[in-house]
């Protein structure tokens, strides 16, 4: 049986996202939705917004204390394409717990999310992969320790959820295209997402790519498996910003990762308008 506070959180995700929705009015009501992380924060310098709330005033959703998430939740439009903009999110190492971390997508699905496009910051794993690449994930390896699919739950039914394509073929095909035609250089690979903060050692490297992991990172994965549980098409876009321990062989750093982030954005921002407006 879900507890009282499972409950109130669920009923808080319903209401805020239909509260959302209401303001967004049925003429330009989003039914696609991307969160930016650490490298894809300047895609919100082309969003024409409608209006921008901060995390900090919607109930239920934290800000980032991590440099390079502005935590504002923007509705909008990208050349005449209704658009939700997550700019930031919390992380489960900044102490959330994981219901904290998927709360905002709980919230898009209720305000009639039906597509939902992942972005964060990576470190490639797979020899060849070199800063400033973009890899589309095909799959994930959930090495964070928790599933936010964890009860209790509202429904009282344990959501065996099947992950078998998590990250939607269709949508795959369109980024790829995307990246073509914006001559970016986009991998294909799996994702494998640990809990942070430190970064990893070389032999969990080492381990990782064993296991089949092509780039590793702290986000996405809880999110990604949330919005499969809550009927959403996903498509999930790593921006490569350093390589993992052991594989350049230079200290790692969050700096690094946004100076890199920094200088793709361009290249971001080509790849994700054109993938965005095919959707």
């Amino acid at each position: 049986m879900a507890s009282s506070s499972d409950v109130n959180l669920h009923t808080l995700s319903l209401s805020l996202g239909r509260r959302l929705a209401k303001r967004a009015g049925p003429g330009h009501l989003p039914k696609l939705a991307i969160v930016l992380g650490s490298g894809f924060q300047s895609l919100s310098e082309r969003i024409d917004r409608r209006w921008a709330i901060p995390y900090s005033e919607l109930p239920g959703l934290h800000r980032s204390r991590v440099p390079g998430h502005a935590g504002e939740w923007i509705c909008g439009e990208l050349e005449g394409l209704p658009l939700w903009v997550l700019s930031g999110r919390c992380h489960y190492y900044e102490g959330h717990d994981l219901d904290a971390v998927t709360f905002p997508i709980r919230v898009l699905a209720a305000a009639g999310t039906t597509t939902l496009v992942l972005t964060n910051a990576a470190g490639g794993i797979r020899k060849g992969f070199q800063p400033g690449d973009f890899m589309r994930l095909t799959d994930h390896i959930n090495g964070m320790g928790a599933n936010p699919l964890r009860g209790p739950w509202p429904s009282g039914d344990p959501p065996f959820q099947d992950l078998t394509q998590t990250y939607d073929p269709g949508l795959g095909r369109l980024l790829d295209r995307a990246a073509r035609a914006s001559r970016v250089r986009c991998h294909r690979g799996v994702y494998m997402g640990v809990s942070g903060p430190s970064y990893e050692t070389p032999a969990e490297i080492r381990a990782f790519r064993t296991l089949g992991a092509d780039a590793v990172g702290m986000s996405t994965v809880p999110e990604a498996i949330v919005a499969r549980s809550l009927g959403l098409r996903v498509a999930a876009i790593s921006c490569i910003t350093n390589c993992a321990a052991s594989v350049s062989g230079r200290p790692l750093s969050h700096a690094e990762v946004l100076a890199q982030g920094r200088s793709v954005a361009q290249r971001a921002q080509r790849l994700l308008v054109r993938f965005l407006k095919s959707v």
